[in-house]
C-alpha cells in the first residue's frame, strides 16, 4: 500500500480509511489514480482481514470528476481499458468497488462530480457534510450523463424521477435534498464526518465477517433479481453458508448467554 501516491491507505484495525489525495486539483481523477484504485478495490476480494471501508477526499473537495485537463494533454499513455481506453478502464473501478465484499462508506464533502459522484453511488452508505454538492457533470461537458455506472445507480436509489431530473440537467443535489431524496443517510459538519462513520462502523463490526460479507453480496443481487424465488434462492444459500460457521454458533451461543458475540471469522 505504501507505493501509492494519488491515493492514500490507512488500516484501522479491520478497517481501511481509503482517500483521494489529489487535494491541490479537488482530487480530480487522473489515469494514475484509476489505476491505483482498480488495484485497491481489486485485491479487497481476497483480502480476509479488511472487513469496513471508508472513502473519502483530501481537502475541501470529494472528487470533483475527470481531470480534464490532464486528460487533453495525454501525459500518461492511454490504457487498454477492455478495447474501450480510459472509458473501459475507469468503469472497472466502479465493478470491482461493487464486487468487492467489505462494504464502502462514502464521506462526502464539497464537490463530488461526474465520475466522483458516481464513486459516492457505488458505494453502500453514504453520509454528507454539510458543503456536499453532487451532480452528474458528464451531461455538462457535451456528453451523456449516462457514464460510470449513473444511469443503473441513481434510479435505484432515488427513483427514477428525480434520477432523470439530474441527469438531464446536470443540476446540483445538496446535502439537504440528498437527505430528503434518501441519497445519503444523514447529514452532518463536515468536521464530524469520520465522527459520523464512526456508528456504522461500530454496528458492522459486531456482525460475523460471512455474515456482513454475504449480505452484501446479497443485497447487489437483490437489486437485479429475477423475482422472489430467485432471490430466495440467494438468501437460501448465503444463510446456510453462513450457518455453518463457528461464528453462528458463537452468536446463537452468546444471544442466549445475554453476551457480546466474540467472532473469529471461521
Amino acid at each position: 500500500m505504501s507505493h501509492y501516491e494519488t491515493i492514500s491507505i490507512e488500516k484501522k484495525g479491520q478497517v481501511d480509511w481509503l482517500t483521494l489525495n489529489r487535494p491541490e486539483s479537488l482530487n480530480a481523477i487522473n489515469t494514475p489514480m484509476v489505476t491505483e484504485l482498480r488495484d485497491y478495490f481489486g485485491a479487497l476480494k481476497e483480502d480476509a482481514n479488511t472487513r469496513i471501508v471508508v472513502m473519502q477526499g483530501a481537502g475541501r473537495a470529494f472528487c470533483a470528476g475527470l481531470d480534464i485537463k490532464s486528460s487533453q494533454s495525454r501525459e500518461h499513455e492511454a490504457p487498454f481499458g477492455g478495447g474501450m481506453g480510459f472509458q473501459g478502464y475507469l468503469a472497472e473501478v466502479y465493478i470491482r468497488m461493487r464486487n468487492c465484499p467489505q462494504p464502502i462508506i462514502s464521506l462526502i464533502q464539497g464537490p463530488a462530480c461526474g465520475g466522483g459522484f458516481a464513486f459516492a453511488l457505488a458505494s453502500d452508505i453514504r453520509i454528507a457534510g454539510e458543503s456536499a454538492r453532487m451532480n452528474a457533470a458528464f451531461i455538462r461537458v457535451g456528453l451523456s450523463a449516462c457514464d460510470m455506472g449513473a444511469s443503473y445507480f441513481l434510479p435505484r436509489l432515488i427513483g427514477t424521477s428525480i434520477a432523470s431530473e439530474l441527469m438531464l440537467t446536470g443540476r446540483f443535489i445538496n446535502a439537504e435534498r440528498a437527505l430528503r431524496t434518501n441519497l445519503v443517510s444523514e447529514v452532518v459538519p463536515d468536521a464530524e464526518l469520520s465522527n459520523a462513520a464512526q456508528s456504522y462502523i461500530d454496528d458492522m463490526l459486531t456482525t460475523s465477517p460471512m455474515g456482513l460479507r454475504l449480505t452484501k453480496e446479497g443485497l447487489n443481487v437483490s437489486i437485479d433479481a429475477a423475482g422472489l424465488e430467485a432471490q430466495m434462492a440467494v438468501e437460501n444459500r448465503n444463510q446456510v453458508l453462513c450457518s455453518r460457521t463457528n461464528d453462528a454458533k458463537e452468536g446463537m451461543t452468546a444471544f442466549l448467554e445475554k453476551r457480546k458475540p466474540n467472532y473469529t471469522g471461521t
